[in-house]
């Protein structure tokens, strides 16, 4: 079976607020100083800490060769990478791959490292990554409340997200109206793939492989509704994937849902849905589709 294999920048992995004020307020050889004088002291965690240990924690609950890996893709240089490393340690994270590109943007490692996931807090990085059809989020800066849970919970946006934005070009250029008749007349074509199509493809052959209390649970989460949700339910079913919850909100705000959930992390290409869902989970802008279009 293929590995679920996540990428992930140092500074979503751990808070580095610290270091990042003093490369802006003095540059590159005072951040290389401020890192290396201080490589002994442990990092705190960032905001998709608790994911990953969860994520690398399902290697445990299967025999035979790791089904998960994390890769460690970061602007650092290995020198002043050496205090990650040492926090990776003290955490017991099992990170052994790592690229370290020395200020330049690491994207093109993505692929030769068979990457499903990248999350960056850098939003070109990302970008990036994006154009050469990886799935990638810029992760936000998040007030979630880490509670322990046993289960590893991802929410998913539909349209630009799982889904090609199609249907929300018309909603964006024509309206509401326009949007609906057009999903009701093509509510048995199925929608084309978006950038994350591939990664929820990954977590579904990963959770078949559970019979029972499976890890991973995943959720749809859009301002879609009725009669717009049909369309979206026979795409799934054309393509395979099983979601285990679905969530037609049809525009009320999303982040009070994403808090009952359990989210511990959600992707959304709208930054207004982004904003609402940060001040409840760890939450990853999508930079795709006519909504971010310059």
């Amino acid at each position: 079976m293929e590995k679920l294999v996540v990428a992930i920048s140092s500074r979503a992995l751990f808070n580095l607020d610290d270091s990042h004020k003093v490369f802006e307020a003095e540059g590159l050889e005072a951040y290389s100083r401020y890192q290396i004088e201080h490589e002994e002291q442990l990092l705190e965690p960032g905001d998709a800490f608790h994911m990953v240990k969860k994520l690398l924690g399902i290697n445990d609950l299967i025999d035979g060769a790791p089904r998960v890996e994390v890769i460690l893709l970061s602007r650092n240089s290995a020198d002043t990478g050496l205090r990650v490393f040492n926090s990776i340690k003290h955490y017991g994270l099992d990170i052994s791959r790592a690229a370290f590109t020395g200020g330049q943007s690491p994207y093109c490692y993505i692929a030769p490292f068979n990457c499903h996931l990248f999350l960056s807090t850098h939003a070109d990085d990302v970008r990036h990554a994006l154009d050469h059809n990886i799935a990638a989020a810029t992760l936000m800066p998040s007030n979630k409340e880490n509670l322990e849970s046993s289960e590893l919970r991802f929410a998913f946006d539909g349209d630009a997200v799982l889904f090609s934005d199609e249907a929300e070009r018309i909603y964006k250029n024509q309206g509401l109206e326009a949007f609906t008749e057009s999903e009701v007349a093509a509510a048995k074509t199925p929608l084309s793939g978006g950038p994350f199509k591939s990664f929820l493809s990954a977590l579904h052959n990963l959770q078949a492989e559970f019979q029972q209390s499976c890890p991973i649970r995943t959720a749809l989460v859009t301002a879609r509704s009725a009669p717009a949700h049909e369309r979206v339910i026979r795409t799934l079913r054309a393509w395979d994937i099983r979601i285990d919850e679905s969530l037609f909100l049809g525009g009320m705000d999303k982040g009070s849902f994403l808090k009952a959930y359990g989210a511990d992390v959600f992707f959304d290409d709208q930054q207004s849905h982004c904003a609402s869902a940060q001040r409840h989970v760890a939450t990853g802008h999508v930079p795709h589709g006519i909504a971010n279009a310059k």
